[in-house]
């Protein structure tokens, strides 16, 4: 029974990898609506794992290096490879240049920097409740959820036709992932409503982003974060 409890948080986090196993491997093959299934999947498992470790007190090193290293392929790898193949019809011209390396390669620097932020983190005994800098899943949402809505209904069409603009998108994706910005988290470090007016704020407004504009306002809601995190900097600590 020990055995089950010590390790049941362990076996959902691995869920969360394997199923981010599978929506890596689909979004390759061009099954983008399937990986979206997988990612959603394991954002859910990604917050039972934390939950039912504190529940169970089964909280362990091992399951804090497992979870990064599930994270790591769910919302490092995952996002990387999103742009990897919006970029790859790209070739190697960028800007009437015929450049050494196909530009898709680009893309995979999300996965880099989200594998640098998750080490951070895993160092940074500051982030109790709030986050310094974007954290991957959101950073994953904001990635994938721009590709699943021009997918389903060309929306940001004029982003995934340009080059340059994906590079841009890239590039300030990784920065956030590592950036001083302090961003919400969702821990209650105290139930006084005034302390709690920056996720109040982020509930509502979310709820409504996604209510006027449904599928587009995935991606729409983590640019809702991170400009209501800018707002509330010195309320976040």
């Amino acid at each position: 029974m020990n055995f089950i409890k010590n390790n049941l948080a362990n076996a959902i986090t691995l869920g969360n990898l394997f199923s981010g196993c599978i929506g890596a491997i689909h979004l390759i093959l061009g099954d983008y609506q399937i990986t979206a299934v997988c990612i959603i999947l394991s954002l859910v498992l990604d917050f039972f794992d934390g939950f039912v470790a504190r529940a169970l007190k089964a909280n362990s090193n091992l399951g804090a290096q497992l979870d990064s290293l599930a994270d790591m392929v769910s919302f490092g790898f995952v996002p990387g490879l999103t742009i990897y193949k919006v970029l790859e019809p790209f070739g190697n011209e960028f800007s009437g240049l015929s450049l050494p390396l196909e530009i898709k390669y680009f893309g995979l620097l999300i996965t880099l920097f989200s594998c640098l932020r998750l080490a951070i983190f895993n160092l940074d005994e500051e982030q109790k409740y709030y986050f310094k800098g974007l954290n991957t899943p959101s950073n994953t949402i904001l990635i994938f959820g721009l590709y699943y809505a021009f997918k389903e209904n060309r929306s940001f069409e004029f982003l995934f036709n340009n080059a340059g603009l994906l590079i841009v998108l890239t590039i300030i994706s990784s920065w956030f992932l590592i950036s001083p910005i302090k961003m919400i988290a969702m821990k209650f470090k105290s139930m006084k409503l005034q302390d709690n007016y920056p996720k109040l704020a982020l509930l509502i407004g979310s709820i409504i982003i996604l209510i006027i504009f449904k599928t587009v306002g995935i991606p729409m809601v983590i640019i809702y974060y991170i400009l209501i995190s800018l707002i509330f900097q010195k309320q976040l600590t």
